[in-house]
Protein backbone atom coordinates (compact mmCIF):
# COMPACT_ATOMS: atom_id res chain seq x y z
CA UNK A 1 0.00 0.00 0.00
CA UNK A 2 1.45 3.61 -0.62
CA UNK A 3 -0.07 5.79 1.67
CA UNK A 4 -0.90 9.58 1.98
CA UNK A 5 -1.57 11.52 4.95
CA UNK A 6 -3.37 14.91 5.88
CA UNK A 7 -1.91 16.44 9.74
CA UNK A 8 -1.57 19.89 8.00
CA UNK A 9 -2.95 21.33 5.14
CA UNK A 10 0.18 19.88 3.19
CA UNK A 11 -0.14 15.81 2.04
CA UNK A 12 3.05 14.05 2.89
CA UNK A 13 3.21 10.40 1.28
CA UNK A 14 4.99 7.48 3.09
CA UNK A 15 5.31 3.90 1.49
CA UNK A 16 4.00 0.75 3.31
CA UNK A 17 4.73 -2.64 3.17
CA UNK A 18 1.76 -5.06 1.60
CA UNK A 19 -0.87 -5.77 3.98
CA UNK A 20 -4.41 -7.68 4.54
CA UNK A 21 -6.94 -5.66 3.21
CA UNK A 22 -8.40 -5.44 6.47
CA UNK A 23 -5.96 -3.36 7.57
CA UNK A 24 -5.31 -0.98 4.94
CA UNK A 25 -4.83 2.55 6.84
CA UNK A 26 -5.02 1.57 10.43
CA UNK A 27 -1.40 2.51 11.08
CA UNK A 28 -2.65 6.18 10.74
CA UNK A 29 -1.75 8.08 13.86
CA UNK A 30 -4.12 9.77 16.42
CA UNK A 31 -2.94 13.23 15.16
CA UNK A 32 -4.05 12.50 11.22
CA UNK A 33 -7.50 13.15 10.72
CA UNK A 34 -7.65 11.92 7.01
CA UNK A 35 -5.45 9.14 5.31
CA UNK A 36 -5.07 7.90 1.86
CA UNK A 37 -4.09 4.71 0.74
CA UNK A 38 -3.74 3.52 -2.44
CA UNK A 39 -3.76 0.22 -2.56
CA UNK A 40 -1.11 -2.01 -4.35
CA UNK A 41 -1.51 -5.57 -4.18
CA UNK A 42 -1.97 -6.92 -8.04
CA UNK A 43 -6.26 -7.71 -7.59
CA UNK A 44 -6.09 -4.16 -5.57
CA UNK A 45 -4.54 -1.85 -8.46
CA UNK A 46 -6.40 1.24 -9.01
CA UNK A 47 -8.59 1.20 -5.15
CA UNK A 48 -7.70 4.51 -3.35
CA UNK A 49 -8.80 3.91 0.27
CA UNK A 50 -10.06 7.55 2.29
CA UNK A 51 -9.97 6.64 5.55
CA UNK A 52 -11.30 9.27 8.17
CA UNK A 53 -9.35 9.09 11.75
CA UNK A 54 -11.08 11.67 14.48
CA UNK A 55 -12.09 9.12 17.31
CA UNK A 56 -12.35 11.80 20.24
CA UNK A 57 -15.05 13.73 17.33
CA UNK A 58 -16.63 10.91 16.20
CA UNK A 59 -15.64 11.58 12.65
CA UNK A 60 -17.53 14.82 12.86
CA UNK A 61 -16.90 17.63 10.18
CA UNK A 62 -14.92 19.94 11.82
CA UNK A 63 -13.46 22.63 9.41
CA UNK A 64 -9.75 21.16 9.35
CA UNK A 65 -11.67 17.56 7.97
CA UNK A 66 -13.71 19.08 5.49
CA UNK A 67 -10.28 21.08 4.62
CA UNK A 68 -8.41 17.96 3.86
CA UNK A 69 -10.98 16.11 2.42
CA UNK A 70 -11.65 18.88 -0.23
CA UNK A 71 -8.34 18.76 -0.91
CA UNK A 72 -8.04 14.96 -1.19
CA UNK A 73 -11.15 14.63 -3.71
CA UNK A 74 -9.16 16.98 -5.58
CA UNK A 75 -6.38 15.36 -5.73
CA UNK A 76 -8.21 11.76 -6.53
CA UNK A 77 -10.15 13.93 -9.36
CA UNK A 78 -7.30 14.06 -11.27
CA UNK A 79 -5.69 11.15 -10.72
CA UNK A 80 -6.11 8.76 -13.48
CA UNK A 81 -4.37 5.81 -12.38
CA UNK A 82 -7.62 5.45 -9.84
CA UNK A 83 -10.41 3.49 -10.46
CA UNK A 84 -12.18 3.31 -7.52
CA UNK A 85 -12.63 5.25 -4.19
CA UNK A 86 -13.62 4.06 -0.97
CA UNK A 87 -14.89 6.25 1.78
CA UNK A 88 -14.62 4.65 5.00
CA UNK A 89 -14.29 4.89 8.97
CA UNK A 90 -10.77 4.17 10.86
CA UNK A 91 -12.67 4.91 14.13
CA UNK A 92 -14.38 1.80 15.58
CA UNK A 93 -18.02 1.75 15.58
CA UNK A 94 -18.41 5.22 13.82
CA UNK A 95 -18.30 6.48 10.47
CA UNK A 96 -19.24 9.88 10.79
CA UNK A 97 -21.30 11.66 13.27
CA UNK A 98 -22.07 15.14 11.33
CA UNK A 99 -21.58 18.16 12.03
CA UNK A 100 -18.62 19.17 15.07
CA UNK A 101 -21.39 20.73 17.25
CA UNK A 102 -18.97 21.58 19.96
CA UNK A 103 -17.24 24.03 16.95
CA UNK A 104 -20.07 24.92 15.33
CA UNK A 105 -21.38 26.41 18.70
CA UNK A 106 -18.42 29.07 18.19
CA UNK A 107 -19.35 30.48 15.00
CA UNK A 108 -21.60 33.81 14.12
CA UNK A 109 -24.62 32.76 11.52
CA UNK A 110 -22.67 34.26 8.83
CA UNK A 111 -19.35 31.63 9.84
CA UNK A 112 -22.33 29.14 10.25
CA UNK A 113 -23.63 29.38 6.66
CA UNK A 114 -20.17 29.71 4.85
CA UNK A 115 -19.28 26.70 6.36
CA UNK A 116 -22.28 24.39 5.27
CA UNK A 117 -21.93 26.01 2.00
CA UNK A 118 -18.40 24.71 1.62
CA UNK A 119 -19.35 21.30 3.43
CA UNK A 120 -22.74 21.33 0.52
CA UNK A 121 -19.78 21.59 -2.01
CA UNK A 122 -17.80 18.32 -0.42
CA UNK A 123 -20.62 16.38 -1.25
CA UNK A 124 -20.86 17.82 -4.53
CA UNK A 125 -17.77 17.35 -5.27
CA UNK A 126 -17.80 13.27 -3.88
CA UNK A 127 -20.90 12.79 -6.45
CA UNK A 128 -19.06 14.31 -9.09
CA UNK A 129 -16.16 12.50 -8.62
CA UNK A 130 -15.23 11.02 -12.34
CA UNK A 131 -14.49 6.92 -11.13
CA UNK A 132 -16.89 5.45 -8.67
CA UNK A 133 -17.04 6.15 -4.89
CA UNK A 134 -18.62 3.82 -2.44
CA UNK A 135 -19.20 4.06 1.01
CA UNK A 136 -18.13 1.54 3.50
CA UNK A 137 -20.42 2.01 6.59
CA UNK A 138 -19.10 -0.04 9.35
CA UNK A 139 -20.87 2.58 12.28
CA UNK A 140 -23.19 5.18 13.00
CA UNK A 141 -23.85 7.68 9.98
CA UNK A 142 -26.16 10.48 11.27
CA UNK A 143 -27.10 13.75 10.09
CA UNK A 144 -24.12 14.81 7.40
CA UNK A 145 -22.43 11.82 7.87
CA UNK A 146 -25.24 10.13 5.82
CA UNK A 147 -25.44 12.56 3.49
CA UNK A 148 -21.58 12.19 2.61
CA UNK A 149 -22.89 8.59 2.22
CA UNK A 150 -25.49 9.32 -0.12
CA UNK A 151 -23.32 11.75 -2.14
CA UNK A 152 -21.31 8.67 -3.04
CA UNK A 153 -22.49 6.00 -6.04
CA UNK A 154 -22.81 2.89 -3.93
CA UNK A 155 -23.41 1.75 0.08
CA UNK A 156 -21.73 -0.78 2.04
CA UNK A 157 -23.28 -0.96 5.05
CA UNK A 158 -23.63 -3.01 8.56
CA UNK A 159 -26.22 -4.61 9.73
CA UNK A 160 -26.36 -3.44 13.18
CA UNK A 161 -25.19 0.38 12.27
CA UNK A 162 -27.04 3.21 13.07
CA UNK A 163 -28.17 5.94 10.49
CA UNK A 164 -30.71 9.01 9.72
CA UNK A 165 -30.90 12.34 8.87
CA UNK A 166 -31.43 13.54 12.70
CA UNK A 167 -31.09 17.32 11.40
CA UNK A 168 -35.09 18.20 12.79
CA UNK A 169 -34.14 17.21 16.29
CA UNK A 170 -31.71 20.53 16.60
CA UNK A 171 -34.26 22.51 14.84
CA UNK A 172 -32.65 22.81 11.39
CA UNK A 173 -32.46 20.40 8.10
CA UNK A 174 -30.10 18.40 6.34
CA UNK A 175 -28.07 21.50 4.58
CA UNK A 176 -25.57 19.38 2.67
CA UNK A 177 -27.82 18.06 -0.12
CA UNK A 178 -29.78 15.38 2.19
CA UNK A 179 -33.29 17.05 1.33
CA UNK A 180 -32.29 16.52 -2.30
CA UNK A 181 -30.28 13.04 -2.53
CA UNK A 182 -32.80 10.79 -0.49
CA UNK A 183 -35.80 11.61 -2.47
CA UNK A 184 -34.17 11.16 -5.26
CA UNK A 185 -32.95 7.40 -3.94
CA UNK A 186 -36.29 6.50 -2.29
CA UNK A 187 -40.03 7.41 -2.78
CA UNK A 188 -40.43 11.09 -2.09
CA UNK A 189 -43.09 10.26 0.77
CA UNK A 190 -41.22 7.92 3.00
CA UNK A 191 -37.82 10.25 2.37
CA UNK A 192 -39.85 12.65 4.07
CA UNK A 193 -40.82 11.19 6.52
CA UNK A 194 -37.26 9.86 7.66
CA UNK A 195 -36.22 13.70 7.69
CA UNK A 196 -39.11 15.02 9.52
CA UNK A 197 -39.43 12.08 12.46
CA UNK A 198 -35.11 12.73 12.65
CA UNK A 199 -35.84 8.82 12.63
CA UNK A 200 -32.71 6.58 13.04
CA UNK A 201 -32.67 2.98 11.79
CA UNK A 202 -30.35 0.14 11.38
CA UNK A 203 -27.82 -0.78 8.82
CA UNK A 204 -30.69 -3.72 7.90
CA UNK A 205 -33.62 -1.22 7.66
CA UNK A 206 -31.39 1.01 5.08
CA UNK A 207 -31.36 -2.26 2.84
CA UNK A 208 -34.85 -2.74 3.09
CA UNK A 209 -35.54 0.83 2.30
CA UNK A 210 -32.82 0.73 -0.75
CA UNK A 211 -30.63 3.41 0.75
CA UNK A 212 -27.99 0.90 0.50
CA UNK A 213 -26.49 -1.53 -1.76
CA UNK A 214 -25.38 -4.46 0.60
CA UNK A 215 -26.13 -4.76 4.18
CA UNK A 216 -23.44 -7.22 5.87
CA UNK A 217 -23.08 -8.60 9.34
CA UNK A 218 -20.46 -6.95 11.32
CA UNK A 219 -17.33 -8.79 12.19
CA UNK A 220 -14.90 -9.26 14.71
CA UNK A 221 -12.97 -6.63 13.29
CA UNK A 222 -15.04 -4.24 12.72
CA UNK A 223 -14.73 -3.42 8.57
CA UNK A 224 -17.33 -5.97 7.50
CA UNK A 225 -18.97 -3.23 5.64
CA UNK A 226 -15.15 -2.39 4.33
CA UNK A 227 -14.66 -5.80 3.60
CA UNK A 228 -17.70 -6.14 1.10
CA UNK A 229 -17.08 -2.56 -0.40
CA UNK A 230 -13.64 -3.88 -1.69
CA UNK A 231 -14.83 -6.75 -3.02
CA UNK A 232 -17.20 -4.29 -5.27
CA UNK A 233 -14.48 -2.20 -5.94
CA UNK A 234 -12.18 -5.41 -7.16
CA UNK A 235 -15.63 -6.10 -9.61
CA UNK A 236 -14.89 -2.92 -11.36
CA UNK A 237 -11.56 -2.69 -11.23
CA UNK A 238 -10.95 -5.02 -13.98
CA UNK A 239 -13.23 -2.88 -16.25
CA UNK A 240 -12.69 -0.55 -19.28
CA UNK A 241 -11.38 2.88 -16.69
CA UNK A 242 -12.95 5.09 -19.55
CA UNK A 243 -16.21 2.94 -20.14
CA UNK A 244 -16.87 2.96 -16.35
CA UNK A 245 -16.55 6.57 -16.16
CA UNK A 246 -18.14 7.63 -18.68
CA UNK A 247 -21.07 5.09 -18.02
CA UNK A 248 -21.50 6.84 -14.27
CA UNK A 249 -21.28 10.69 -16.30
CA UNK A 250 -23.89 9.18 -18.89
CA UNK A 251 -26.05 7.74 -15.93
CA UNK A 252 -25.92 10.61 -13.64
CA UNK A 253 -26.53 13.71 -15.85
CA UNK A 254 -29.25 11.25 -17.34
CA UNK A 255 -30.97 11.31 -14.33
CA UNK A 256 -31.18 15.28 -14.11
CA UNK A 257 -33.37 15.71 -17.25
CA UNK A 258 -35.75 14.11 -19.43
CA UNK A 259 -35.40 10.54 -21.35
CA UNK A 260 -34.63 12.51 -24.35
CA UNK A 261 -32.45 14.46 -23.64
CA UNK A 262 -31.00 11.81 -21.53
CA UNK A 263 -30.38 9.45 -24.49
CA UNK A 264 -28.19 12.35 -26.22
CA UNK A 265 -26.17 12.37 -22.88
CA UNK A 266 -25.45 8.94 -24.03
CA UNK A 267 -25.03 8.99 -27.32
CA UNK A 268 -22.32 11.74 -26.82
CA UNK A 269 -20.62 9.55 -23.68
CA UNK A 270 -20.46 6.71 -25.97
CA UNK A 271 -18.56 8.50 -28.84
CA UNK A 272 -16.26 9.21 -26.05
CA UNK A 273 -15.34 5.51 -25.53
CA UNK A 274 -14.82 4.71 -29.76
CA UNK A 275 -11.64 6.18 -30.62
CA UNK A 276 -10.13 4.62 -27.05
CA UNK A 277 -7.16 1.89 -27.32
CA UNK A 278 -9.17 0.19 -24.69
CA UNK A 279 -11.77 -0.05 -27.00
CA UNK A 280 -9.63 -1.62 -29.53
CA UNK A 281 -7.83 -3.94 -26.73
CA UNK A 282 -11.41 -5.51 -25.42
CA UNK A 283 -12.35 -6.06 -29.27
CA UNK A 284 -9.02 -7.75 -29.12
CA UNK A 285 -9.14 -9.53 -25.86
CA UNK A 286 -13.25 -10.80 -26.78
CA UNK A 287 -11.61 -12.27 -30.32
CA UNK A 288 -8.52 -13.99 -28.70
CA UNK A 289 -10.31 -15.36 -25.61
CA UNK A 290 -8.18 -13.77 -22.48
CA UNK A 291 -9.04 -11.20 -20.05
CA UNK A 292 -8.50 -7.28 -21.51
CA UNK A 293 -5.41 -5.18 -20.44
CA UNK A 294 -7.28 -1.77 -20.00
CA UNK A 295 -4.89 1.45 -19.46
CA UNK A 296 -7.58 3.99 -19.29
CA UNK A 297 -6.69 5.58 -22.63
Amino acid sequence: MRTVTAPTHRWLSEDHAKGSAGTAGTDVSPSQELQLTYLTEEDKQGIAVLGMNRPKARNSFSKSLVDHLLEAIEVLAHDKNVRVVILRSLVPGIFCAGADLKERATFTPQEVSRFVSKLRQMMVNIEQMPTPVVAAIDGAALGGGLEMALACDMRVVATNAKLGLVETKLGIIPGAGGTQRLPRILNPPVAKELIFTARQFSGEEAKALGIVNHAVQPNETGDAAYQRALQLAMEIVPNGPVGVRMAKKAIDKGLQVDIGTGYAIEEACYAQVIPTKDRLEGLRAFAEKRKPNFIGE
